[in-house]
């Protein structure tokens, strides 16, 4: 709800579920192209056979990060940080996994997590967080044209008239200029009949 902060609690096998189908279903994407681009044709079961490792680093470090950051806000009853930098965390120990070395594992688990908690503390913006989060887009937006729009006739002098721009008495002038130029006085035609 709007304006509710109280914590809710969240189901963290349905985060790790999804979160492991998500990037497991990116790791097969991952894997497939890696496949196309191999100078052998080994055959289409070779994205499992060859490459099937990225798929399931990819879908256990996904299911860990979506079930720890799930987990670790019910336990702690908060939405904040560190959350999803202990879930940062156990991802990028399970990708470091793969080189068997422990201080890769750490290295690659403490990157992680310093990653996604700056990510997480800034709003998800790689930019930063914003001072008016609670100002609504379309009073923005409607305060950034005023400041930018310009008057008809500045923009009128500017550019000139005709080509679809008729300002007040573009008519008259546009006569007046045809007469002298051609000598030939042109009467508005009326659209109704009197």
């Amino acid at each position: 709800m709007a304006g509710d902060d109280d914590f809710h609690r969240k189901d963290a096998i349905k985060s790790g579920i999804t979160a492991a189908a998500a990037l497991g279903s990116t790791g097969f994407l991952l894997a497939a192209v890696q496949n196309a681009l191999q100078k052998q044709n080994l055959g289409a079961m070779s994205v499992f056979t060859r490459s099937g490792g990225i798929i399931a680093v990819m879908t256990i470090g996904g299911g860990a990060y979506g079930f720890t950051q799930t987990a670790m806000a019910n336990l702690r009853e908060k939405d904040d940080a560190w959350n999803t930098a202990t879930a940062g965390f156990v991802a990028g120990s399970i990708l470091g996994l793969t080189t068997k070395k422990m201080p890769v594992v750490l290295g690659l688990g403490a990157g992680f997590a310093a990653w996604q908690g700056v990510l997480s503390v800034t709003g998800g913006r790689l930019r930063g967080w914003t001072d008016r989060l609670d100002e609504d887009d379309f009073d923005t937006r409607i305060a950034m044209r005023e400041n930018k729009r310009r008057p008809i006739e500045e923009t009128i002098a500017e550019i000139g008239e005709g080509r679809g721009i008729r300002p007040p008495g573009y008519e008259e002038r546009r006569r007046e200029r045809l007469k002298e130029k051609y000598g030939v006085e042109i009467n508005p035609v009326k659209a109704t009949v009197e």
